[in-house]
């Protein structure tokens, strides 16, 4: 019954199911199932059939693709109460991209595509706010284009850093500077000199542990926002 509650409260939360009925978040909550990973274990594989929409309960989770050299570009961070694989739960396809633990462990619900897929049939407003998200979920996609191919590491970890402070998923263990330079294309290295950079300017304070944000207003001026 706990287990069934908290999936319930993770479902309320997310855009998808805002103003779901409860005979409907019943039915998601019965057929859901939690999963437990360990760190560095994968959730699933690019190119293998998605089996449906995952939603984080506790611990890190990395979105990722390989270049062809095996280079890591981690795609989205993914914390408690955030939701991934959307598209692939959607259209019945493959998994565009691999996930797998950042964190020293995981729990992670799975609900099920033909789960979601009913529930959309039924509920105009769940049909609703799946095109609001998908629609946020392209406009994201869009800045981290525009952030890799316009600006320089510096802005772009300005601009992490910020995304950092207001969304406590992007957060926590397993969010290294290793994953931060896969998030935003460069290197661990650059991330140190950059933090330097950062902290001369007067806009951050950091240590091996932890960044804070000392002066936000000269890291947004840094960030271009």
């Amino acid at each position: 019954m706990v287990e069934m509650l908290t999936v319930q409260n993770h479902i309320r939360s997310i855009i998808y199911f805002e103003g779901i009925a409860e005979a409907e978040l019943s039915h998601i909550t019965d057929h859901s199932l939690l999963r437990a990973f360990s760190a560095g274990e994968m959730i699933f594989l690019e190119g293998e059939p998605a089996d449906g929409l995952w939603i984080v309960e506790s611990g890190h989770i990395k979105i990722f693709k390989l270049n062809p050299d095996g280079g890591e570009h981690i795609l989205h961070l993914r914390g408690p109460g955030k939701s991934f694989n959307d598209i692939a739960a959607l259209d019945g396809g493959s998994n565009p991209a691999n996930a797998t633990v950042l964190s020293p462990e995981a729990q992670v619900w799975l609900v099920p595509s033909e789960v979601i897929t009913a529930v959309l049939m039924r509920d105009a407003q769940v049909a609703l706010n799946v095109i609001r998200l998908l629609a946020v979920r392209v406009r994201s996609l869009v800045g981290q284009i525009e952030d890799l191919a316009l600006y320089s590491v510096v802005v772009r970890l300005a601009r992490f850093l910020l995304k950092q402070a207001e969304d406590p998923s992007l957060s926590g263990p397993g969010v290294t500077r290793m994953a931060i330079a896969a998030h935003i294309n460069t290197t661990p290295q650059t991330i140190s000199n950059v933090l330097r950079s950062l902290e001369d300017a007067g806009a951050i304070q950091f240590d091996r542990h932890r960044i804070m944000i000392v002066n936000e207003s000269i890291l947004r001026s840094i960030a271009l926002w």
